[in-house]
């Protein structure tokens, strides 16, 4: 019997939708994290499999207690759900902009990560998957690299939350390395969602770079941790 459980932030829509339905498709039982009820249930409806949605705004310290009390034990946990709110320089950029970006980008990350630790520590082998971006690489930022030109100081506050994300993704995995985690981070490339501007118009199909999210959250036990991927299993350098 396939008892596998998963947690997906940011999961009725965009990427963090088609990592779920294809863990779903991997016979995972799939927490659908949404912070709207509604947009929730027709999400894990539409996921089909054993989708269940869950009520979740990162953001909200209330919401994410709430949440890691309905889940026992945690196989997988990706950390999906992100903003970008424009793609300004820091010259152009404000303060509040930042802040906003950090809250759900960074800080929401640690907020959910230690709340459902006790339910992965449950798992005999816990994942966590950061979606993180190419562009949070500060090497890919400042020398050629395979997704986009360097030199240029755009969407400062999304990329450099992104770089705090990675940092953030190596202090976990070497946390947690002694209890078995694997903790790696995703740089999904540039995909069609809602994200911004830019990612609305590029064409490129968000079920591609979930399938690397879920190669990582099924890792062997031999596999990485504290490691950064790109959508097509390459590594991407921090």
């Amino acid at each position: 019997m396939n008892d596998r459980t998963a947690l997906v932030t940011g999961a009725n829509k965009g990427i963090g939708k088609h990592i779920a339905a294809q863990l779903a498709a991997e016979g995972f039982t799939v927490y659908v994290g949404s912070r709207d009820v509604g947009r929730g249930q027709r999400a894990a409806e539409e996921i089909g499999g054993d989708a269940r949605p869950l009520v979740l705004d990162v953001t909200d310290p209330r919401s994410v207690a709430e949440a890691a009390a309905q889940v026992d034990r945690l196989d997988v946990l990706v950390n999906n759900a992100g903003i970008s709110v424009s793609l300004t320089p820091p010259t152009e950029a404000g303060v509040e902009e930042f802040r906003r970006t950090y809250e759900t980008n960074v800080f929401a990350v640690v907020e959910v990560t230690n709340a459902f630790l006790p339910a992965l520590r449950r798992s005999p082998r816990p994942r966590i998957v950061n979606v993180s971006s190419g562009t949070g690489s500060l090497t890919w930022s400042t020398n050629p690299n395979p997704q986009f030109a360097p030199g240029n100081g755009a969407a400062a506050a999304y990329r450099s939350s992104k770089t705090a994300l990675n940092a953030l993704t190596v202090f976990y995995a070497q946390t947690l390395a002694e209890e078995g985690f694997k903790v790696n981070a995703l740089a999904p490339g540039l995909r069609a969602t809602d994200l911004n501007t830019r990612a609305a118009a590029s064409g490129g199909d968000p079920a591609e770079a979930a399938r690397e999210a879920v190669r990582l959250a099924l890792l062997p036990d031999e596999g990485p941790t504290g490691a950064f991927f790109s959508w097509d299993g390459t590594s991407v350098p921090w």
